[in-house]
């Protein structure tokens, strides 16, 4: 890996495109290094994983609307949509707006932390979409995916953006950008165009992960996905982009991020280098925030040890920073202690994730959500006795480069009113590569199988899992089989709207 400086520089310095950050993922994205097959195996995980979250959610009401919307675009020989057949085509960017929904909705496909938060699945649909439009095969899906991957580990790695509360998918429209760009073999002054364009248009506040969280949750990342091929479509055309959108005076970096006097230094592959950052993500076994997975794994244990709920004085979560204030009391959200929240809010509250974990000893993505489990009188009073806070140490290893000490995890005290503490630590999630039980190819077949059993007919679920496991060797006309289609009639439609 090479580190790149990135600092504001004046328009009376004005600095090269070649210096230019936009330019060297663009010159990442354009180099022809081969995909490694560890890789490869993974991006199929992936796509598996994807598939799961996005059937489970199939008739949530996001997910019908941006089908909806999808449907009025369509396109003979366009991409296909989850839900439907391969015989229903829509413009592919509408493919990516109505899938990226429903893989998003869920909270539960993968993640990556670092200086910045990220689920890099979302790079999925939008560049599937384009494959399955311009008629690629899947070596060539498989390319574009692990430099989508790459792309937006590497700028998550180096640069905050929650810090200055703009969206994490800022970072997604250059890394799709970047993805498409591999994906369809385009010279380098057109994947910067393309880079600079997306970042342009996907720039957005963090209003949407704050106090009440609504659906547009959902609709984010797909918006970005969207942005991003509309943007390299553009740049096919001989169309620029403002530059250099990084690094100018006036650009994202001095206005919106750390400002004139910021200094970042960002990894990415060397010339030749293969692209591998997919390896270092991980994925969800449990339908929540991604910095609740191994608390939930620590609740389970830890709630077979208290006999009685009345008799819990207090419970507090040590745990890092971000945890602590993102999706901890440190937010200072009081929508986070509210029963009568959006499904949304609950899943960015731990309080709640931990009192429900303590008491059921599972998670369920629909059942651990319902209005009646929220409001259950015993939960609520356990929920509003747990607290977090920061701890130094957590935080420590949250940030460390050490994939050995990285971690997303905490300390749970459990104080009971007769004196009695109960505390137990866990740095990483099971299902994590370092966890008691880090998850591997059987275990994303398994979630398949789970999330749509009762929704798919035994055969669809076969057939799909016959074919993503073919990936890097389908053939351009194979690459639609990749939907998954619900039997007829059970597809629902949601609310009249424009289109």
């Amino acid at each position: 890996m090479i580190l790149h400086d990135v600092r504001v520089h004046p328009e009376a310095d004005r600095l090269p495109r070649e210096d230019q950050l936009a330019w060297k993922i663009a010159a990442v994205a354009a180099d022809p290094v081969a995909v490694e097959a560890e890789v490869a195996e993974m991006i199929v995980n992936r796509l598996i994983d994807n598939a799961a979250v996005a059937i489970a959610s199939v008739n949530r009401h996001p997910v019908m609307t941006a089908r909806d919307q999808a449907l009025a675009h369509a396109r003979p020989g366009g991409a296909t949509v989850f839900g439907l057949g391969p015989h229903v085509r829509v413009h592919a960017e509408w493919a990516a707006w109505a899938n990226g929904t429903a893989v998003r909705e869920l909270d539960y496909h993968d993640t990556f932390l670092a200086a910045e938060y990220s689920h890099p699945g979302d790079n999925i649909p939008p560049i599937l979409a384009v494959a399955q439009q311009v008629r690629l095969d899947g070596a060539a899906l498989v390319r574009g995916l692990a430099t989508g991957y790459e792309i937006q580990v590497d700028l998550v790695r180096a640069i905050s953006l929650h810090r200055h509360k703009i969206d994490h998918v800022a970072h997604l429209g250059p890394s799709v950008a970047a993805g498409i760009g591999t994906l369809l073999g385009l010279p380098v002054d057109v994947i910067y165009q393309s880079v600079q364009q997306a970042l342009h248009t996907t720039t957005a506040t963090r209003q949407s992960r704050k106090g009440e969280i609504s659906s547009w949750k959902a609709f984010a990342p797909s918006h970005a996905g969207k942005l991003a091929i509309e943007a390299v479509d553009r740049a096919m055309r001989g169309e620029g982009a403002p530059s250099p959108i990084y690094e100018g005076e006036d650009g994202v970096v001095a206005w919106m991020l750390d400002g004139r006097d910021a200094h970042y230094r960002v990894p990415l592959p060397a010339p030749g280098e293969a692209k591998r950052s997919i390896l270092d993500t991980y994925t969800k076994q449990h339908s929540a925030e991604y910095q609740s997975q191994a608390l939930i794994d620590l609740a389970f244990r830890m709630g077979r040890r208290v006999r009685d709920w009345d008799d819990v004085e207090s419970i507090l979560i040590e745990t890092s920073h971000h945890t602590h204030n993102v999706i901890g009391t440190g937010s200072n959200d009081p929508q986070k202690f509210d029963p009568d929240a959006s499904r949304e809010t609950l899943d960015h509250s731990i309080m709640y994730i931990v009192a429900v974990a303590l008491q059921d000893g599972a998670w369920h993505h629909v059942r651990s959500y319902e209005p009646a489990r929220a409001r259950r009188p015993d939960t609520v009073a356990l929920w509003r006795k747990i607290s977090t806070v920061e701890d130094p140490r957590w935080t420590a290893r949250y940030h460390s480069d050490d994939a050995a000490v990285k971690a997303f995890g905490g300390r749970v005290i459990i104080t009971l009113k007769d004196g009695q503490v109960i505390a137990d630590e866990l740095a990483v999630a099971d299902a994590h590569p370092l966890g008691a039980t880090p998850w591997q190819r059987p275990a994303y077949i398994d979630k398949f199988r789970t999330l749509t059993e009762g929704v798919l007919d035994d055969a669809e679920i076969e057939r799909f899992l016959n074919v993503v496991q073919r990936l890097p060797t389908l053939a351009a006309d194979e690459l639609p089989g990749l939907t998954v289609m619900l039997p007829d009639g059970r597809l629902l439609v949601g609310d009249t709207g424009i289109f």
